[in-house]
């Protein structure tokens, strides 16, 4: 909306420099900020307007209160220099009475006379007493409106604190002192504050007693305040405690009224009463006698000329946003509707009815290349028509103008300007008028190159995805969960199962995955499942199992997932591959692996043959001595029943220990099967050593231990594990032998202790020497099949001892031992967790498998 001068602009004369400038302006300013400065304003005028009506009451009311603040203070000044003045004076006629008290010139009664005058005069002097040095009153004159507190006789001794300290203060400073405020008691109990002033007495440069006079309080506001204040204010006089000593405030106001903003608040002031101090002062409030400018008739009418002015003002403001609003919408709806048609990306084309191009949007120029101009009046051919199918497109165009185009549109080649043809859909509907007459019809076009593209592309991916699954050398297959309907087989499947879904629905219940029996919703395509999130299943892990399937007489690898189908259902996939070779050749490489550990016994002990046959020989020499001897002794008759007994329990104590270590060598050299039990380990290494014995003190070499109490059972073949610690200690020895250490040096330490490593429970075996250690060389291929630094080992001690420490879930390492730079030898470790192991699905499903490749 654009407009030359806001409503409120008033019409001036053309030759006015301000008027001038104020179009020039105007003119500069866009359609929106005249549309916003219309409308804001007569709102800014009722604002500014209502601005200057406040701060002018506001500025006379602040006025007013400064001028009533100034006059209470001028006058509350005024009062409290006429009180001082009448102070001074009582105290100098006090002062005059001590001189001539001091210098002996009055007496006790010329004494009386003169306090009498005082008293009498001065209605605020209550009281006039002469004190001498000890407190004690030599002669005192009190008025007779006095309370009975204040009379004192001669010889009253003055108590402590009835002078505040005052007595004491004058006596020091040899200066006149007021004391503060003070309160007595008449006879009726009311309370009457006074006011003591202590005049020194100084006789030849000593004290000699004070002049005490008392004044009341109430006199001192009576008689001190001018009249002409009193009359103006509320005057009293009150302590440094802001407690009233004499006079009345005015009554407070209503709480409620004095937060009224309008609420006048009387001036009040006060000041200190010189020369008492600030133990005194003297304070004014004023009385509120006018109604002041809020409660005069002329705010009252300004205030009703203004609530009528803003009205208006609101009236004219209200009924200029009205209009500003419509037109606004008015430009707003036109501009959406224009902005709509040229953000469209799908291109408009309006005909008439002799086929003539009347209409065209941005997008269908965009599309063509061609400009509105260059489209708009034409008739067929039209320039976006390729030349090679003008014919066929004449012939569409017919039908167009006839109306025998399919609802769901045809699809049409278009030229670009450019010389380019693309594909694109078009739709056709009769074009009606607000009359409802036919004038034309109306096209819509769109590029469909790309989607035909992607859509081509799609189909040979498809094409491409299916050959690939078909070629697979495992079964595939999807159902939805809850259903017996199968979404998807690929050949193989087809070829195992005949393409049935109880193929699938076995395979998932010998894999030991869950599936939801079929419902009667499963009957009519209803998924039991629905609403349920899927999230967390389909972005599971893949579960594995491997599984015996007699029907095939195959082994199967049956892996799972869940996953959402391409109409939202939530289905499992099945993928199903034949291990069949692949289990036979790990049952034979178990049995190798038997094999091996077998021969691996035999060589040990092959290799522990002298030191075997060395060990039996020495029970076989005491057996052959024990029984030659008694043979001879029982031949010559010189043995008796109790000797022979002793001989014969000592041969049959070694006949034992021969056998003994016949059995050990025997049972771990037998080949049996491998036989995973809860073993004690203490057992193990206690037996092991036995055996490792043997060869160490071939070699002469010490043996230590150390087994921790209270060690853990383990799930372990106990007859393996001892072949790992004899094959671990017997290398310690002959690692020290090769090294020829002094027999100081040669010693071997096996500890076993409990651990914990990666958060699991573990026990730890080492086996520790102080040979020469290993080189880096060897240590790189410690574990290395056939390989040697033994001249007649064979290699394969240390990497079944790794073979075997690693099937039971265990690790082996070995490191170097230093003092310094100095390797002062080795140490084998290797640890077996605590934890049963878990057996694998394959045992469940085939345990003769289970048995024969050692898994238990």
């Amino acid at each position: 909306m654009s407009l030359q001068a806001p409503l409120s602009t008033p019409l001036l004369s053309a030759s006015s420099a301000p008027l001038l400038w104020w179009r020039r302006w105007w003119r500069k300013q866009s359609p929106s900020r005249q549309d916003r400065f219309i409308t804001l304003g007569p709102l800014l005028a009722v604002m500014l307007f209502l601005a200057a009506v406040i701060a002018a009451f506001g500025y006379l009311r602040i006025e007013e209160i400064d001028r009533e603040q100034q006059a209470v203070k001028r006058d509350v000044e005024y009062a409290q220099q006429r009180l001082r003045l009448r102070l001074l004076e009582r105290q100098e006629q006090l002062m005059r009475i001590g001189r001539d008290v001091s210098n002996k010139e009055i007496d006790a009664a010329e004494f009386i006379l003169q306090a009498e005058s005082l008293v009498n005069q001065y209605p605020e002097l209550l009281a006039v007493s002469w004190v001498d040095a000890k407190r004690r009153v030599k002669v005192a004159y009190v008025s007779p409106s006095a309370n009975a507190g204040q009379l004192r006789g001669a010889g009253d001794l003055l108590r402590p604190g009835e002078t505040d300290g005052t007595y004491g203060l004058a006596r020091d400073l040899r200066q006149p002192v007021y004391s503060r405020p003070l309160t007595t008691k008449d006879s009726s109990g009311h309370s009457a504050p006074t006011l003591q002033l202590q005049v020194p007495l100084d006789h030849q440069g000593k004290f000699s007693g004070v002049i005490m006079g008392e004044y009341s309080i109430d006199g001192l506001l009576r008689f001190g305040v001018p009249t002409e204040v009193t009359s103006r204010y509320a005057v009293v006089l009150v302590d440094d405690q802001n407690n009233v000593l004499a006079g009345n405030l005015p009554p407070a106001r209503n709480p409620a009224v004095r937060l009224l903003p309008w609420t006048d608040n009387a001036a009040e002031y006060e000041v200190p009463v010189s020369p008492v101090g600030n133990g005194l002062l003297i304070h004014a409030q004023g009385y509120r006698a006018s109604l002041g400018v809020v409660g005069s008739g002329f705010f009252w009418l300004v205030s009703a000329l203004s609530a009528l002015t803003v009205w208006m003002l609101l009236g004219t403001w209200r009924h200029t946003r009205r209009r500003v609003q419509a037109q606004q919408a008015l430009i707003s709806e036109t501009n959406f509707r224009r902005a709509m048609e040229n953000s469209m990306l799908t291109g408009m084309r309006a005909l008439d009815l002799q086929g003539r191009i009347t209409y065209v949007n941005p997008a269908f120029c965009q599309m063509t290349g061609f400009c509105e101009s260059e489209l708009v009046g034409r008739t067929a051919p039209f320039p976006h028509w390729p030349e090679q199918e003008i014919e066929t497109l004449a012939a569409r165009l017919d039908d167009e103008l006839h109306g025998r185009t399919p609802p769901g549109g045809f699809e049409v080649r278009v030229k670009r300007k450019s010389g380019q043809v693309f594909d694109a859909r078009m739709y056709v509907s009769p074009l009606i008028d607000p009359r409802g007459q036919q004038t034309g019809w109306m096209t819509s076009m769109t590029d469909i190159t790309e989607p035909k593209r992607v859509r081509e592309e799609l189909s040979a991916s498809y094409e491409r995805f299916t050959t690939v699954l078909e070629g697979l050398d495992a079964a595939i297959s999807v159902a939805p969960l809850g259903s017996e309907e199968l979404l998807f087989a690929n050949k193989l499947y087809r070829s195992w199962f005949e393409g049935e879904v109880s193929g699938h629905i076995n395979l998932i219940a010998q894999a030991g995955v869950p599936a939801t029996a079929p419902t009667d919703d499963a009957l009519d395509a209803v998924d039991g499942l629905a609403g349920f999130p899927t999230d967390t299943l389909t972005t599971a892990q893949t579960e594995n199992a491997e599984i015996f399937v007699p029907e095939l007489s195959r082994w199967l690898e049956v892996r799972s997932r869940y996953l959402t189908w391409v109409d939202g259902r939530l289905a499992q996939m099945v993928i199903a591959t034949d291990i069949t070779p692949r289990r036979h050749a790990e049952e034979q490489a178990a049995q190798q692996a038997e094999r091996a550990q077998a021969a691996s016994r035999l060589i040990t002990m092959g290799e522990m043959a002298s030191s075997v046959a060395h060990e039996l020989n020495q029970p076989l020499t005491a057996i052959n001595n024990y029984c030659n001897g008694m043979v001879s002794r029982i031949k010559g008759r010189q043995i008796s029943n109790e000797d022979l007994l002793v001989a014969l329990e000592k041969t049959a104590k070694q006949a034992h220990r021969a056998g003994q270590i016949i059995q050990r060598i025997r049972s771990f050299v037998k080949r049996s099967e491998p036989n995973r039990t809860l073993s004690d380990v203490p057992t193990m290494v206690s037996n092991a050593m036995e055996l490792a014995d043997i060869e160490l003190r071939r070699h002469h070499v010490r043996r230590s231990h150390y087994i921790a109490a209270r060690l853990p059972k383990i799930m372990v073949d106990p007859i393996l594990i001892e072949q790992v610690l004899i094959n671990l200690m017997k290398n310690a020895a002959e690692s020290i032998e090769q090294a020829k250490r002094p027999t100081a040096r040669r010693s071997v330490e096996l500890r076993v202790i409990p651990k914990h490593i990666d958060d699991q429970g573990v026990v730890e075996f080492s086996v520790l020497d102080t040979g020469r250690g290993l080189s880096p060389e060897v240590m790189n291929r410690l574990y290395e099949a056939f390989y040697s630094t033994k001249a007649e080992g064979m290699g394969i001690g240390l990497k079944l001892c790794r073979s075997i420490v690693e099937s039971h879930q265990g690790r082996m390492q070995a490191e170097n031992l230093y003092n310094g730079n100095e390797v002062v030898g080795c140490r084998f470790t290797f640890w077996l967790p605590v934890t049963p192991l878990v057996l694998p699905a394959t045992v469940a499903a085939d345990p003769v498998t289970a048995k024969d490749t050692g898994i238990h």
